[in-house]
């Protein structure tokens, strides 16, 4: 007999209310998902994350009191492990790509078939991330002012410039990389100035959006140049100088 799945623990918080019981109702009905709180704007959902520390937070990205961008900068702060996914109507494109360089795992569309939630959930609690490409891909086109597919970004950037920015992605600083690769921070510097040129974006910030979407293009082959024992840290994307940093 199969053992049952280990219960997720989720936190929901969406200000309207037909949309917050709506996702209740389609979550607790899966026996492996255990939904321990329903708020209705972000105040009362990072006070729930905090008490509960759930698997995983699935949040409206504008919600009153604090927005789901910032019930995620305070789950960071504290240095909680819950994941959270963005559930929206019509997010910003500054709103998509904000969310995905401060850690969001996931982002989904409330127009999604019901199914898909339960998906997503699971997904994201396995360890894996929940981008929809087509959404991100348009959202850095209107806000970069170009589109890159997979293919392209494979294509378009040298085995050491993927390299670079995975590590980058992984929130690594420019001396980190410099020492993952075993290059000298000024050659990075000069990888991270050809690889922004070649794929029409301005700073860090931009490329960690475009490329985590893609990443499982740029992940074959890099794992081998990395020292084994050593592990990235956790650090958020900020706006800071992309070259200098």
């Amino acid at each position: 007999m199969n053992s049952p799945r280990p219960s997720i623990s989720i936190v929901l918080a969406d200000d309207h209310p037909v949309v917050l019981h709506g996702m209740a109702g389609i979550l607790r009905a899966q026996p492996d998902i255990n939904v321990v709180a329903l708020c209705g704007d972000g105040i009362a959902a990072a006070e729930a994350i905090r008490r509960f520390v759930p698997d995983i937070a699935v949040l409206d990205i504008s919600m009153p009191g604090l927005n789901g961008l910032d019930v995620l900068s305070r789950i960071t702060s504290d240095g909680l492990a819950t994941k959270v996914i963005f559930l929206s109507a019509a997010a910003t494109d500054s709103q998509i790509l904000t969310a995905i360089t401060r850690g969001a795992k996931g982002i989904m569309l409330k127009d999604i078939a019901p199914e898909s939630l339960a998906d997503c959930v699971r997904q994201v609690a396995s360890g894996r991330q929940w981008f929809p490409a087509d959404v991100v891909d348009a959202a850095m086109e209107r806000e970069m002012g170009r589109r890159v597919q997979s293919k392209q970004l494979v294509q378009t950037l040298t085995p050491r410039e993927r390299q670079v920015v995975v590590s980058l992605c992984e929130g690594n600083s420019n001396k980190m990389i410099a020492r993952r690769l075993n290059l000298t921070e000024g050659t990075v510097k000069v990888h991270l100035s050809n690889i922004y040129n070649k794929l029409g974006v301005a700073n860090r910030t931009a490329l960690t959006a475009l490329t985590i979407v893609h990443r499982d293009q740029l992940d074959p082959g890099i794992s081998d140049v990395f020292d084994p024992d050593w592990k990235a840290p956790d650090v958020s994307m900020g706006k800071s100088d992309p070259i200098s940093k």
